[in-house]
């Protein structure tokens, strides 16, 4: 009966953190907690402190010095009594300032093209080694190597960040891997994000035009000394094997230049040369609060089609994001090619080009890239796996070499996120279309939340802030969604814009041609929604205090614009402003109800010349009251923010709600914001959703929204009352819908709702998160689990039971424990709910019965 499931921050694994105050969660093995005690082996000893807090309580000891392990316990009182101690956890500081560096930044020599570089140096040590940590990071991508062994298990470090101003750290504890006498240590290093391809232009330099690697292995002996061995002038570099290599466009290997033995210590360097020292300082290091970038899963292709001689497409069944891990190459100096693609095309072969960005100002279509190629040298046992490039894909077309194809194997490459949501209903389709969701989450949880992982990978603000709430169920994106908040932060101008994604690339953000193009209602918002959900997820209030300059700069720079532009065919209407005007947000760019059916933008300058007042004015509306909530969270004054949102939603309803009550533009995406943004007076919501239901309905039950409105479609047709014109959406099956997907072959949701059209034709991306975010309807109202307060401490169950479904099940691993909901409907209504200790349920069945469930298993029923 004691305490379990410790973790500190939001990680199981906190090492090498730079986090001066780092809070500490456990989960109860029963009862409900009275009090607990914490203490360390450092002497911290909270004694018994009363109350019921057991998730992100702040460590409050002495100072923490770098490189310090932490050794907790925690003990808990419940009603049952005095607990025991809990197993003991711990937490290890990284490098934690720039006195703590004694290694400098190196640069490896000059070559042709952008090639992986090769680094190694090697160091001697005769004293018995008890401890050994490896911090390291790189403008690139590194990855390191001890005495022929390659250093952890991580992929894609340092990570993707701002580069200016955060450049992640990671460390390794490296104890077992150091030998008694002469040791190697080595890198592969490549151009990654920071020099490589980026963002929606595929540019390159977008931070340096160089690469550089920094690391630091400090070893502690049995004698009680220490030393410190870095990377520095000693160091040597070379080419080798990794000839070519880039996140969009592939990575070419040509394995007979792979010089052998060269991470081992008795391999000569000395026709190498020496590296360049570098002053790249170190104020932009930081940790990182996210999870790792793994190798997750290996999938095996369903099919190996032979196209012709050496000529195959291998089919895995299931759209990724990752690489391909290929064995037994062949033939010594014949190249073999794999280049990977989201559908087929004419005979069977892949088809890229509708991954190829376009954009009004280019000449042509970007490359698609994701192009592979490896020139064996002929040896047994090679192998062939890029870690310095990632591909979007299903299929992919080896051809060069005859291959066996139960060589080829689908690695899927993602940030090791912990799963913590599950859902399934007794209609296959539903489910295949929640599995489908889950997928895209997965393929673009690399590092950062992308928009899709092959075309742009870019962190697009506004899919990251209708999708978070879904992501939040399914897995635990607490520490990932905090590491690209920084970020976030980190891209905002002087002014209060947010950048349309981050990581920005320069060429995409402040003073670049894309510019004007940022600050967009709904994708600037991110910085106050996804704070907000991660609070309501997981109890989160630091985020809230961290991000709220962030807020206030946007929210103000929202009401700026507001009160002093407007737009020009407005004035042209309207020459003298009306009062409410000074609250109607109609100037700068924005994408509005983007990729609605039927709205795509054909003439783009039209498109970013749009009055689109009715969608920024109810975002400035909503998240300026969001502001007011997150205010009375944090101990600030709401008062402004309540004013403000007031404000904005009188001027929203003098705009756009005329006389008879009814809302301009009549569509079903202004409907679902002005409900699920409390818009209208209360007076007028039940007309609302009358409306919305009558344009669902004008629409043969189709729906009409885009990227912002469709999350909140089926949860605003239910709370108005159809119940059935919501699951007759869910039901739909032909285009646009999201079953007309899954019945087309989707593994993944799409970006536009005609991905792949009536004949076939692939359009843009094929793996976009965002319309998955409708299987938060099947969590919320399907299977009826929704917390009503954070970190579901205290959560309702309230099944929705329609569209032919008997029955649905749902689990949600929470902050306080796992919560299972299970249901049945014959000849009556049977539920089962599993409430974690530490908590509290209100279920609430079809026929208005409320039943207040304590901690423990539960089964009701009604007629």
């Amino acid at each position: 009966m004691t305490a379990h499931r410790l973790r500190v921050e939001h990680l199981a694994e906190a090492l090498g953190i730079h986090t001066a105050r780092p809070r500490l969660s456990w989960q109860l093995a029963a009862g409900r907690q009275l009090g607990y005690r914490l203490r360390a082996d450092n002497g911290w000893d909270t004694g018994r402190v009363e109350g019921g807090r057991s998730i992100l309580v702040p460590y409050d000891g002495p100072a923490l010095a770098a490189e310090q392990r932490v050794t907790w316990q925690v003990k808990v009182w419940t009603e049952q009594g005095e607990h025991d101690w809990s197993a003991p956890a711990w937490f290890e500081m990284g490098l934690l300032s720039a006195d703590d560096w004694t290694a400098g930044w190196i640069a490896p020599a000059g070559a042709e093209g952008r090639p992986g570089h090769l680094l190694r140096s090697g160091f001697e040590t005769n004293q018995a080694v008890v401890r050994a940590r490896l911090h390291i990071t790189a403008h690139g991508l590194y990855e390191a190597f001890l005495n022929g062994v390659r250093v952890g298990d991580l992929e894609l470090t340092p990570g993707f960040t701002q580069y200016r101003s955060r450049v992640q750290v990671q460390t390794y504890d490296v104890t077992d891997m150091i030998v008694s006498g002469q040791n190697a240590i080595g890198a592969i290093l490549a151009d990654g994000w920071f020099r490589g391809q980026t963002g929606a232009l595929h540019a390159t330099d977008q931070w340096g035009t160089e690469t550089a690697l920094l690391a630091q292995l400090r070893l502690w002996f049995a004698d009680g000394t220490a030393r410190t061995v870095g990377t520095g002038p000693g160091w040597r570099s070379s080419t080798g094997h990794v000839t070519g290599a880039d996140l969009i466009a592939g990575e070419t290997w040509d394995l007979r230049l792979l010089p052998q033995g060269w991470t081992t210590s008795g391999f000569d360097d000395s026709g190498w040369a020496p590296v360049a020292e570098v002053d790249a300082g170190y104020a932009a290091l930081t940790d990182s609060p996210a999870p790792p970038v793994r190798r997750v899963e290996e999938i095996t292709p369903i099919a190996v089609t032979e196209l012709g001689p050496d000529r195959y497409v291998a089919d895995l069944g299931q759209n990724i994001n990752g690489w391909i891990r290929l064995g037994r190459l062949g033939a010594h100096g014949v190249p073999v090619t794999l280049t990977h693609a989201e559908s087929l095309g004419a005979g069977g072969d892949v088809t890229t080009d509708h991954l190829r960005p376009d954009f009004p100002f280019l000449p042509a279509p970007l490359p698609a890239g994701m192009v592979d190629v490896v020139v064996p040298a002929g040896a047994a046992g090679e192998t062939f796996e890029p870690r310095r490039t990632t591909h979007g894909f299903r299929y992919v077309r080896i051809e060069g070499q005859k291959i066996d194809p139960a060589d080829v194997r689908g690695v899927v490459v993602h940030t090791d996120m912990r799963r913590t949501g599950w859902f399934a209903c007794s209609d296959d389709r539903i489910n295949r279309l929640h599995e489908a969701a889950v997928w895209s989450l997965r393929d673009n949880a690399c590092d950062i939340p992308t928009d899709c992982p092959q075309r742009e990978r870019a962190g697009w603000t506004g899919d990251w802030q209708v999708f978070v709430p879904t992501a939040a169920f399914l897995y635990d994106v607490a520490g990932f969604s905090t590491k690209w908040l920084r970020d976030v932060a980190a891209d905002q101008w002087p002014d209060g814009t947010i950048a349309n994604m981050s990581p920005c690339p320069p060429a995409e953000g402040e003073g670049s041609k894309m510019a004007m193009l940022n600050g967009s209602a709904g994708w600037g918002d991110a910085a106050i929604i996804v704070p907000w959900h991660l609070y309501q997820a997981y109890g989160d209030e630091r985020i809230l205090a961290e991000m709220w300059p962030v807020m206030e700069s946007w929210i103000g720079r929202a009401a700026t614009m507001a009160r002093t532009r407007r737009h020009p065919d407005r004035v042209a209407r309207r020459p003298v402003a009306a009062p409410h005007e000074a609250y109607l947000w109609d100037s700068g760019f924005h994408w509005g109800e983007w990729l609605a059916p039927g709205e795509e933008p054909g003439d783009f300058p039209s498109f970013v010349a749009a009055d689109k007042s009715d969608v920024a004015t109810a975002y400035l509306a909503y998240s300026a009251g969001l502001m007011a909530r997150i205010a009375a969270v944090i101990g600030v004054d709401p008062v402004g923010y309540n004013t403000l949102s007031a404000a904005a939603r009188d001027a929203w309803q003098r705009e756009f709600v005329g006389p008879d009550g009814r809302l301009t533009p009549d569509t079903q995406a202004n409907h679902v914001r002005a409900l699920a943004f409390d818009l209208v007076p209360a007076a007028l919501r039940e007309q609302t959703g009358e409306r919305l239901a009558a344009l669902v309905k004008e629409a043969d039950n189709h729906l009409t929204t885009g990227f912002l409105a469709t999350p909140g479609l089926l949860p605003a047709l239910a709370d108005a009352g159809h119940l059935d014109a919501a699951y007759a959406l869910l039901g739909q099956d032909t285009r646009p819908s999201w079953l007309a997907m899954i019945d087309r072959g989707a593994t993944t949701m799409w970006e536009r709702w005609d991905g792949i059209d009536d004949d076939g034709v692939p359009h843009e991306s094929l793996n976009h998160y965002a319309k998955g975010a409708v299987v938060s309807f099947l969590h919320r109202y399907v299977a009826g689990l929704s917390a009503t307060g954070p970190a579901y401490r205290t959560f309702r169950v309230q099944p929705r039971p329609g569209g032919g479904l008997t029955w649905a099940h749902a689990t949600h691993d929470g902050p306080y424990g796992r919560i299972e909901v299970r249901w049945s409907q014959n000849a009556g209504f049977d539920l089962s709910v599993s409430v974690p200790p530490g908590t509290t349920c209100e279920a609430v069945l079809p026929d208005g019965t409320v039943h207040h469930l304590a901690p423990g298993e539960h089964h009701v029923t009604a007629s």
